[in-house]
Formats: C-alpha cells, sequence, structure tokens
C-alpha cells in the first residue's frame, strides 16, 4: 500500500480534524508485517486528497489486477475497511466491498516517488 503524504493528503491545514499521524501509524500497525505500507511524495491527484493505492499482491498482478486508488480517505471506518479488504487479499483476489466502491478514483501513472 502507498500512502500519500505531500502537499495537501495528510495535511492539516486541509483536513484539520483528522489525525494523519495516527491514521498512518494504524494502517502500519494493522497490516505489517503481511503487508507493507510506504509513504510517497505527491500522486498527482490533489484534488482528492488522502489517497492510497492498494497494490496487487504479485501473482494477482500477473493474473492482471492492478492497483486501485482511493480519494478522500479521511474517515476511521474507511481505513478499517481498507485494512479488512487488504488482508482478505485486496485487489484481484478478494471482492471489493460495496463501502469503499465510493472511496475509489481513477489512478494516475506515478514514477518512483515512494520515500518510505
Amino acid at each position: 500500500m502507498t500512502v500519500c503524504r505531500d502537499c495537501c493528503c495528510g495535511s492539516a491545514a486541509k483536513h484539520p480534524g483528522v489525525d494523519h499521524t495516527a491514521q498512518l501509524d494504524g494502517l502500519r500497525a494493522a497490516l505489517a508485517p503481511r503487508h507493507r505500507v510506504r509513504t510517497s511524495l505527491c500522486l498527482d491527484v490533489c484534488e482528492q486528497s488522502n489517497v492510497l493505492v492498494v497494490h496487487p499482491a504479485p501473482a494477482a498482478r500477473r493474473a492482471g489486477a492492478r492497483p486501485v486508488w482511493f480519494g478522500l480517505v479521511l474517515a476511521e471506518e474507511i481505513v478499517a475497511d481498507v485494512v479488512r479488504w487488504v488482508d482478505a487479499g485486496g485487489p484481484g483476489v478478494a471482492e471489493l466491498p460495496a463501502t469503499l466502491e465510493l472511496s475509489v478514483i481513477p489512478g494516475r501513472a506515478v514514477g518512483s516517488a515512494a520515500i518510505g
């Protein structure tokens, strides 16, 4: 999983009611060591903010699965749904829950912006 934490993603100025550090720490605590959670510089979907991208497992990618992008991930309920979906297998393995379909956004081609 890649979590955008740059200009507007993770910004207390844009989303003052969200504890962005706690959100990232919670994702890491819930998913590690089974799944890697990394941060990225701007993923270039600033109109969405608080973006995260769930990457398929290697076998699922080889079978045709692609990353799923989520925007406006501000509520803990969304984070919890993402964690459950990733633990169930994520893209190409587990069906995307209807609750998460509302948060899916179009992805962008991104270079090597990962920083953590």
